[in-house]
């Protein structure tokens, strides 16, 4: 008996695509396709994934409309080292995330838990430094210029009781008076 469908002895295999695909520390679904599943990476946002897909597609000749599931480990591979280094793969400084390294004086570009490591420990630094910057990070107020009057507030609220609560209190009160009367 023949096995029926389109499996035959002369036609290729199809290769199933991979449902999880790990990329930069985060498992994504392989049913995305690389533009969408590179903005899932922490540290990628909709802008840069679109930049990074696009050199992809220039420099290893993969569509942007490819799902990730279906490529091969080489091939993801070297959109790994894209991700790592955009600035190579032809990226403008001004879309990656760190500016300017404190270490090297070059653009960098971090994702995932370098991304988090990275910011904690600028923070800490400007803390360490006693620069302006991280008096306001110490005591958590606004970094960059904001107003500070009517916005941010944290804590107890302060404002309008209602009149429910105020007759509560007043009775509360009376009734801790009258034992001590007696």
């Amino acid at each position: 008996m023949e096995k029926q469908g389109s499996e035959h002895k002369g036609a290729p295999k199809r290769e199933e695509a991979a449902s999880i695909i790990r990329l930069s520390g985060r498992d994504i679904d392989g049913s995305l396709n690389i533009q969408r599943a590179l903005s899932r990476i922490k540290g990628i946002g909709y802008n840069l994934s679109n930049s990074i897909a696009k050199a992809v597609e220039l420099k290893l000749g993969i569509q942007r409309s490819t799902p990730l599931g279906s490529l091969s480990e080489q091939q993801i591979s070297e959109i790994e080292k894209i991700i790592k280094d955009p600035a190579s793969a032809g990226i403008p400084s001004f879309m990656l995330n760190h500016n300017k390294d404190a270490e090297t004086g070059l653009p960098k570009h971090y994702v995932g838990n370098d991304l988090l490591f990275t910011t904690r420990q600028d923070v800490n630094r400007d803390v360490s430094l006693k620069a302006w910057r991280g008096f306001r990070h110490q005591y958590g107020q606004k970094v960059r210029g904001q107003h500070t009057r009517s916005t941010g507030r944290t804590g107890v609220t302060v404002g309008v009781t209602k009149k429910a609560i105020v007759a509560a209190q007043k009775e509360a009160k009376a009734a801790e008076k009258e034992p001590a009367k007696k």
